[in-house]
């Protein structure tokens, strides 16, 4: 099966810019809900993402936990404890399983690297659970 079946394009999902601040990242986190999100370049490609716990544990360390303190900040100087695994359009469902296993979404990307959606465990299950079902 093609993983552009199970595909969100980049249209229709959060994502955070490299040059964003900090304070940018944590208020589009908050308005979308969302606790962990792909970072791109102004070009598309994917950079790594970051989570609500990178942030949190960036205030803690480098700030007086002020959100004002952290607005001329740029996001890129957050250490990320990791980066979710990126496949390629190209992938096989196999690649595609075996990165939601670990990951909430799995980043896909086009052979320049450029960010074109994601994938969430969420389909995957939905769609593994609709055809056993079937069976």
């Amino acid at each position: 099966m093609n993983i552009l079946f199970f595909l969100k394009p980049k249209s229709e999902i959060a994502f955070l810019y490299d040059d964003f601040s900090v304070r940018q990242a944590l208020e589009k986190m908050e308005y979308h809900r969302y606790t962990t999100v792909p970072i791109i370049n102004r070009r598309g490609r994917y950079i790594g993402t970051i989570t609500e716990g990178d942030l949190l544990w960036f205030i803690k360390n480098k700030s007086e936990l002020n959100l004002h303190s952290v607005e001329d900040v740029s996001l890129m100087q957050v250490k990320r404890r990791l980066d979710y695994n990126a496949i390629s359009i190209n992938a096989n469902m196999e690649d595609l399983i075996t990165n939601a296993i670990d990951q909430n979404f799995v980043p896909v990307i086009d052979d320049d690297k450029t960010l074109i959606g994601i994938v969430t465990r969420k389909e995957i299950i939905n769609y593994l659970y609709k055809n056993q079902k079937s069976k």
